[in-house]
């Protein structure tokens, strides 16, 4: 019997996209699922909605175990093929106000806050240590599980893995798969039997082909109509659109989160842009808020009085298990080690390109260089990623200064007096909140 284990269950609504894709798929019908969470109170309200789906999608087929807080962590783990892990660690309070207030402070504006900027270092800063504890307890009681990232940072949490442990790792993001049809749906395109290539990193894996059906290039048209939209038009993806007409490429994640991945667009000398590009600052928060408060009336219609259904979603964690227990494969858009898959960045980046998946696992496929102005985009970002795993392994203050120094949004906003003063600031304002991200 195959066991999946799924890391932060009380994200409810993942979980139940996730497993639900998994009480759908018919080589796992039979698994046993352990949801396992440090909050009790999440961690039943998932428990209710996995077992009523497994009732209602999958009579009653699998096995629904849960385990609560890290005392029964190894127990949850124990015996497991596949780990799935959807945590977050310090949640919207204290941690992610953190992240946001005390930037603030200094000028420094963000939107999302959970990838790339100070945001997205500090948030990896704080997990990778939870990450580390995961990693021993899966190499003592599940050394052939795969594990299967969702969290954000992705990259430098995924590299993390990758480099400093033995767990088998990919790291997942549905952005791949969405990326062309809701560009051509935006532009008006038909996105009927479109074939694309996408490679680049997470969050910013850049579209480099696109073709109809017939096999016609589309980017000609592509690029005539997002440019008329961003001249005529106030719309949500305004920035993605502005890559196109400067580097002449699309790109995975979403405008907001591109928006904080650069120097271009949050510039306080150039407060205009914020309105030109539609630009949502302090997004992440304000989505974090309403979520909380409206989780209730969420929560009644998720269950909808006890007869919740799901249709399989186009997350691939489920495709990624059917292929490795049927060995039937399938392709997917990971994030692994380059070792040579994208020729102009670093072997030891995290990049995202297309993998094979069978019985023998993960296997990515080889892309050859990007398009110069894209390798250094990319470039920029591993800069930051590259530098935050080396402070979270060496846990020394001047390396977390170092990744902020050179992240490029940061940089173009701030001294680098005002970095290191708002660096020693959130390790301070971190550390009485518990979560100690340096030794020194």
């Amino acid at each position: 019997m195959i066991k999946i284990t799924f890391m932060g269950a009380g994200s409810t609504v993942f979980a139940k996209n996730v497993l639900g894709d998994v009480m759908l798929s018919e080589p796992l019908q039979n698994s046993t699922i352990a949801l396992y969470d440090i909050d009790k109170n999440r961690l039943e309200e998932s428990r209710v909605l996995i077992e009523a789906l497994n009732k209602n999608c999958n009579a009653g087929r699998a096995k629904i175990e849960t385990f609560l807080g890290v005392e029964n962590r190894k127990a949850a783990l124990k015996d497991a093929n596949f780990v799935v892990n959807a945590i977050q660690v310090g949640g919207y309070e204290p941690s992610t106000v953190i992240d946001f207030e005390i930037p603030t402070k200094y000028g420094l504006r963000q939107t999302i806050a959970d990838t790339l900027g100070i945001g997205g270092i500090f948030r990896a800063l704080r997990t990778i240590p939870v990450m580390k504890e995961f990693a021993n307890d899966i190499q003592e009681v599940c050394p052939d599980a795969w594990f299967l990232n969702y969290t954000n940072p992705m990259a430098m949490l995924t590299g993390y893995m990758q480099r400093y442990t033995n767990v088998k790792t990919i790291g997942l993001c549905h952005s791949v798969q969405v990326c062309s049809k809701s560009l051509l749906k935006g532009l008006g395109i038909d996105t009927e039997r479109v074939t694309d290539k996408i490679a680049g990193i997470n969050h910013m894996g850049w579209l480099l082909e696109i073709r109809d059906k017939n096999g016609n290039d589309l980017y000609p048209i592509i690029k005539e109509k997002a440019a008329a939209k961003n001249a005529n038009e106030k719309h949500t993806d305004m920035v993605r659109y502005e890559y196109i007409r400067r580097l002449g490429y699309y790109c995975t994640e979403s405008s907001e989160h591109n928006a904080e991945y650069n120097p271009f667009f949050i510039k306080p000398n150039y407060p205009e842009l914020i309105e030109k590009y539609n630009i949502p600052l302090d997004e992440y928060l304000r989505r974090c808020v309403n979520q909380i408060a409206e989780w209730g009336k969420q929560k009644d219609e998720l269950f909808a009085g006890g007869a919740i259904t799901h249709e399989r979603s186009h997350e691939y964690c489920s495709r990624i298990m059917e292929a490795m227990v049927t060995n039937v494969p399938y392709k997917i858009g990971g994030n692994v080690i380059n070792n040579g898959a994208i020729t102009n960045l670093p072997s030891n980046a995290c990049v995202e390109v297309p993998c094979m998946v069978d019985s023998s696992g993960i296997n990515p496929t080889y892309i050859g260089e990007l398009p110069p102005q894209l390798a250094a985009m990319n470039m920029t970002n591993i800069n930051v990623q590259l530098l935050t795993i080396e402070a979270a392994v060496k846990r020394k203050r001047e390396n977390i200064y170092h990744a902020a120094m050179l992240d490029p949004h940061t940089a173009a906003v701030l001294s680098l007096d005002d970095i290191v003063s708002m660096c020693d600031e959130m390790i301070d304002a971190h550390a009485k909140t518990g979560f100690v991200v340096c030794d020194d």
